[in-house]
């Protein structure tokens, strides 16, 4: 009999929208299933629904559980597109759904909204992240130290701003930051905290980033969804005849790469150690990981105008080095390992290979104006 009912869901397996996670849509150990819900998961979002409660969601695994009939009827009668249907039916455009690359506090949080809270079933439990407003503390990283302090945090998309306070009372705001330059990234690791995020945004001709956690993670996810949605907002005014799966592209971005490479100098100066970013386009080098100022800040553009990366040419060349070509000067570059060589490798040629939009042209330009003002520098 178990055979026979496992032979049936290995069948529901190849049904479209079951081949893949229910959730990140992640095609990989897609091995399990949500018994009572219906739906086929992979194995890290099987994970998650564990932590749910089997009222919730009663996990299974396909190749090892025992099924009875009715458990397999409930599956072939439901699967991952009908609950969907039903369980996302809700859900926002400017709501980052998680992949399997993102940070386990975005998946956690994602599914944790969706089946336990249903958010995305009654629209007004959207409130805290949906209104494009926002107040509240965060604990933030201070600039000059390592400690971190509580502040009070403002988001509102009609002003289009993002606002933080030192202190209460008549003051103004510690700085007011325009939202269509803000970028959102949660860096647990690199902030050591799981709800740990980086802020970043352009100021006096340099990027700034400022390192934020909450001891709440639903908390620390609404705050990034509140400055999705906000930022949403104000590309449905600037640009009302776009369409929104356009206007949502990149209301946040992941890093592309980041870690500690050693640099060397313009004039064949010794290397020294820094930690590299690269958020979109643009290559940052800082002199530690949380330093709210990068040292340098590179534009990384199209192969036909002359961008190259590559293994190091110079016949005594370590093999951990490698070289980045720009059209105004090449990096001599070395990794701490064979690994972290090829992962910026393949991010930097991932990007030379993929033609800029006319964001990216935009921040190219910005950052030749800032080359022009010796703003950036060539250390």
């Amino acid at each position: 009999m178990s055979d026979r009912n496992r032979q049936v869901l290995n069948e529901l397996l190849k049904k479209p929208g079951n081949s893949y996670c229910a959730d990140c849509k992640s095609e990989e150990n897609v091995v399990w299933a949500s018994c009572n819900l219906g739906i086929f998961l992979c194995q890290d979002c099987a994970g998650i629904h564990r932590s749910l409660g089997v009222d919730t969601s009663r996990v299974k695994s396909i190749k090892l559980d025992n099924w009875d009939d009715d458990q397999v009827m409930k599956m072939s009668e439901l699967g991952n597109d009908v609950v969907n249907m039903k369980y996302e039916q809700h859900l926002p455009k400017y709501y980052k759904r998680p992949t399997k690359t993102d940070v386990e506090i975005l998946r956690w949080q994602f599914i944790r909204a969706k089946y336990e809270r249903k958010e995305f079933v009654y629209p007004d439990k959207q409130s805290p992240y949906s209104s494009n407003t926002k107040e509240g503390n965060l604990m933030k990283k201070g600039k000059h130290d390592k400690k971190y302090n509580q502040r009070r945090f403002i988001i509102n998309s009609k002003d289009n701003c993002l606002q933080y306070f030192n202190k209460e009372g008549p003051k103004g705001p510690k700085d007011t930051v325009p939202l269509d330059d803000v970028n959102v990234v949660f860096v647990p690791d690199k902030i050591g905290n799981p709800n740990g995020f980086q802020a970043s945004y352009l100021k006096n001709g340099t990027t700034r980033n400022l390192f934020l956690y909450c001891e709440d993670s639903k908390e620390a996810v609404d705050w990034f969804t509140a400055i999705r949605c906000a930022k949403l907002e104000r590309r449905r005014l600037a640009f009302p005849d776009r369409n929104e799966d356009e206007l949502c592209k990149e209301l946040t971005s992941n890093f592309l790469c980041e870690g500690y490479l050693s640099k060397r100098g313009p004039r064949n100066e010794p290397y020294r150690k820094r930690w590299f970013t690269l958020d979109r386009r643009k290559l940052m080098y800082f002199a530690e990981p949380l330093s709210p100022t990068p040292k340098g800040e590179v534009y990384i553009g199209h192969k036909d105008a002359g961008y190259y990366v590559g293994n190091s040419t110079k016949s005594n060349s370590d093999t951990l080095e490698f070289f980045l070509k720009t059209p105004e000067r090449g990096y001599e570059l070395k990794a701490e390992s064979i690994e972290d060589k090829e992962l910026w490798i393949v991010a930097l040629t991932t990007v030379i290979n993929n033609p800029p939009t006319p964001q990216d042209i935009k921040m190219k330009y910005f950052l030749m104006f800032l080359h022009q003002k010796s703003l950036v520098t060539n250390d």
